[in-house]
């Protein structure tokens, strides 16, 4: 989406940091400050102790989240590049390729998944779910509805989904389903703007809040985009202010921190800037903004490969994890775990074997990231290949 101007992130009218906004708030009369407390009070919910369980199995050692939820028109996309037809029996036999792939349990924790993939069944009549829960991986579920424009913005999005997802919540977890995939995004070209940043982060915490409701951990992901030729240290100071907003409405949601998981995108410049940014400093940048923002009640911090190189992010990753972290530092990867796979697969049945021996190689690397013992010695040329694409949509 174009962006008519650069309008630097306004938050003159009511402050985004959340230390600060409670602190204007507590100066008021008595019963503001009595408001403040009620609104900081976690309530018990009838499925804390399982949120809990569930956010710490997935954050477990050497483990991360394949992310295989793409729509069927994006999924669509990736079985084109590979010269297959957008078909409910072409996008089934992938991702049973994918979900079926032995000894994958040991450094897969979740997977997230599109709906039509939590109600279906491999070609043998096994139900999707039940492959992940064989090898103690926690199926997940993407439960947004998309990004469409935000009237009276700087041409930018909002996300939808909010209508019915209790029910659809509740649905899922019958289904198996246990934790939930939000996705929203920020662009910095764009801005962005207060209204956006508010609306991502507003939107965010009521779907954390409706998600735990109905017993699913709910990853909370505002996604900044890395469209754009600006600097690191631009990219830093939005996203601390898109994370301080997004805890202030968090905690004003009562959400239980302990139950969720972040999926974040790495603080590195824009796409177009002309310095690149090496795993070092995308690592001392990322974690100087998650020390800022983010409370250690957190369990798991899972990254979002945002268009990087298969290569790149297992490298960011692993320099994030050479010195102990308040969480669990890990990775919710697409691409960068599906593209060697696609390659290796081409569609074919008798390329089964080398698509999931592809997906346990990255899976591998970036389990050895996460504990913070990859090395990049022997990494094919396709996997340092990007694969950003501008303006992405799932």
């Amino acid at each position: 989406m174009a962006c008519t101007s650069f309008v630097k992130l306004n938050t003159s009218a009511s402050s985004t940091v959340f230390g600060q906004r409670s602190f204007n708030q507590r100066s008021g009369s008595s019963s503001t400050r009595s408001s403040v407390s009620r609104v900081s009070v976690i309530r018990a919910g009838s499925y804390s102790e399982e949120l809990v369980k569930t956010a710490k199995t997935i954050a477990s050692p050497g483990r991360g989240i394949l992310a295989i939820d793409e729509s069927n028109a994006t999924c669509g996309k990736r079985l084109a590049s590979i010269g297959l037809d957008n078909t409910e029996a072409n996008r089934q036999a992938y991702r049973q390729l994918l979900l079926t792939t032995p000894g994958l349990g040991q450094y897969i924790s979740g997977s997230i998944l599109f709906e039509e993939t939590l109600y279906q069944s491999t070609t043998d009549g096994k139900k999707m779910v039940d492959c992940l829960k064989e090898q103690n991986i926690v199926p997940g579920i993407k439960v947004d509805k998309g990004l469409v424009p935000l009237p009276g913005s700087n041409n930018e999005s909002w996300c939808q989904g909010l209508d019915g997802l209790a029910s659809r919540s509740a649905e899922y977890y019958s289904q198996g389903a246990r934790f939930a995939k939000w996705r929203t995004v920020v662009s910095i070209p764009c801005g962005p703007s207060a209204l956006a940043v508010k609306e991502a982060a507003w939107g965010l915490a009521r779907y954390a809040a409706i998600s735990q409701d109905n017993g699913l951990v709910p990853i909370v992901e505002p996604e900044i985009l890395l469209d754009g030729d600006h600097s690191i240290d631009t990219t830093l100071e939005v996203a601390e202010k898109v994370w301080s907003e997004v805890f202030y409405y968090l905690a004003q949601n009562n959400v239980l921190f302990e139950g969720i998981l972040l999926k974040p995108s790495m603080v590195t410049p824009g796409a177009d800037h002309k310095e690149k940014a090496d795993p070092e400093t995308v690592a001392k940048y990322t974690l100087t903004m998650l020390k800022r923002r983010v409370p250690p009640a957190v369990p798991g911090i899972m990254f979002l490969s945002g268009g990087q190189s298969e290569m790149e992010a297992t490298l960011n990753l692993h320099a994030m994890n050479q010195s102990p972290n308040p969480w669990h530092v890990s990775f919710s990867y697409a691409r960068a775990l599906q593209n060697s796979v696609l390659k290796a697969w081409q569609g074919r049945p008798e390329n089964i074997e080398a698509g999931q021996k592809a997906l346990l190689t990255r899976a591998k690397a970036n389990s050895l990231a996460q504990l913070g013992k990859y090395s990049a010695e022997g990494e094919s040329e396709d996997a340092k290949k990007g694969m950003f694409v501008k303006g992405y949509t799932y």
